[in-house]
């Protein structure tokens, strides 16, 4: 792996949008130097330097997608670490640099060997590096289950919370719970001694209940709008406690389907963008090109909306076909600034997570880098740790 210098870009940094800039990463997997081409022929660079004109194309971090069950036909529900390899690999076809493996509320044997099989993959990876897991349950409301099992919904159990924690070898990042359960004070106070971050879903909460959460630190949601309790006028509910309460974050899934693009741009005018993540939350047979579809272990239908249905049940949706690629995209037609779209997918993830020196394109970051063609949004390159892992240049 040598050094590479992308020219004639516009690089979004994670924050900033800067205008006909490159940047170069060095062969030890790290950003060297961001400039402006005005200083391009001062440079001096190693004399093995690749040199790439990107073309006035956008050059971003690696996307970061902390909440995902599956994709090209791999998942996490396999409990398979080379299906955990396969998410890796077909990730980085659309720009993503990281992830977290979601692991479903199942069965606690099923979720056991569902993180097994991501702390086997872990280190092997060919595309996308794995950040960690996201645990999506046990400790969930059985009143908003979405397509989580309701066999696997458990009572708050601190002995229970410590064994999955223990299962997952220092890997797991973060866990979705109902901060209206009782006992959940006393898990959020012991998952702050343990450095896991709870997001509140699946939940029926009151909106007194989330700001219980919150005091107990639970200050992060998932799916925004989904499978919580909803907005109304005499009980805001998880919804409007998410909308209010300018501290708590959330996640989003911009496919257009799982919220109404007005919704999410009044999330954006009322929130500070800081504390919005886009994720995919998509499953399985998302971008699958062959075969049945499944999802944990149901058949599943695509239907014309983009997402998946369930096949005996098409009022029922199971999940997203989202790419992080198409979120941003998907953002942007929406008119949402193209550096406040990529801010979400990258640099907003890695604060929340505490993903060391990765999220932003900054010198000694993490080389880290996705070129997306600015008209089409189609990939151009993908670099993880100076490595190009895809190349569409022309």
């Amino acid at each position: 792996m040598g050094n590479t210098v992308l020219i004639n870009g516009t690089v979004i940094t994670g924050y900033a949008k800067l205008q006909n800039c490159g940047i170069f990463m060095n062969s030890a997997g790290k950003i060297g130097d961001i400039f402006n081409m005005r200083r391009f022929q001062q440079k001096n660079f190693p004399p093995d330097t690749q040199v790439i004109d990107v073309k006035d194309a956008y050059i971003v971090p690696g996307f970061l997608d902390t909440h995902i069950h599956g994709i090209g036909g791999f998942g996490t529900d396999d409990a398979d670490p080379n299906s955990i390899l396969g998410m890796s690999e077909r990730l980085a076809d659309f720009g993503v640099s990281g992830f977290l493996p979601t692991i479903y509320t199942e069965k606690l044997d099923d979720m056991f060997n569902a993180i097994d099989a991501v702390v086997e993959a872990i280190g092997k990876e060919e595309g996308a590096l794995i950040l960690g897991m996201h645990v999506e349950g046990p400790f969930i409301s059985k009143e908003r289950l979405g397509a989580q099992n309701a066999e696997g919904v458990q009572p708050v159990d601190i002995d229970l919370f410590n064994r999955i924690i223990k299962r997952g070898k220092g890997h797991i990042i973060c866990m979705t719970v109902a901060p209206e359960l009782k006992g959940m004070r006393e898990l959020a106070l012991n998952a702050i001694q343990t450095g896991i971050v709870l997001l509140a879903g699946h939940t029926n909460a009151t909106y007194e209940n989330i700001i219980e959460g919150m005091q107990a630190g639970i200050l992060h949601s998932t799916h925004f709008f989904n499978a919580m309790s909803r907005l109304h006028h005499r009980n805001p509910g998880t919804v409007g406690a998410i909308m209010i309460q300018q501290d708590m974050q959330c996640e989003i899934i911009a496919d257009g389907v799982h919220a109404h693009p007005e919704l999410i741009k009044l999330l954006i005018r009322e929130k500070p963008t800081s504390n919005i993540v886009l994720v995919t939350d998509s499953l399985k047979p998302t971008m699958q090109k062959e075969g049945e579809l499944y999802a944990n272990k149901e058949r599943a239908k695509l239907m014309p909306d983009g997402a998946f249905h369930r096949y005996d049940d098409p009022d029922t949706i199971l999940g997203s076909s989202l790419t992080m690629l198409q979120g941003v995209k998907n953002l942007v037609s929406w008119e949402i600034p193209i550096e406040t779209a990529i801010q979400m997918a990258t640099s907003n993830p890695a604060r929340i997570y505490d993903f060391s020196l990765t999220g932003r394109l900054a010198p000694g970051y993490f080389a880290d880098i996705t070129v997306i063609d600015k008209d089409t949004f189609d990939l151009r390159g993908m670099f993880i740790r100076s490595k190009m892992l895809r190349n569409n240049f022309i």
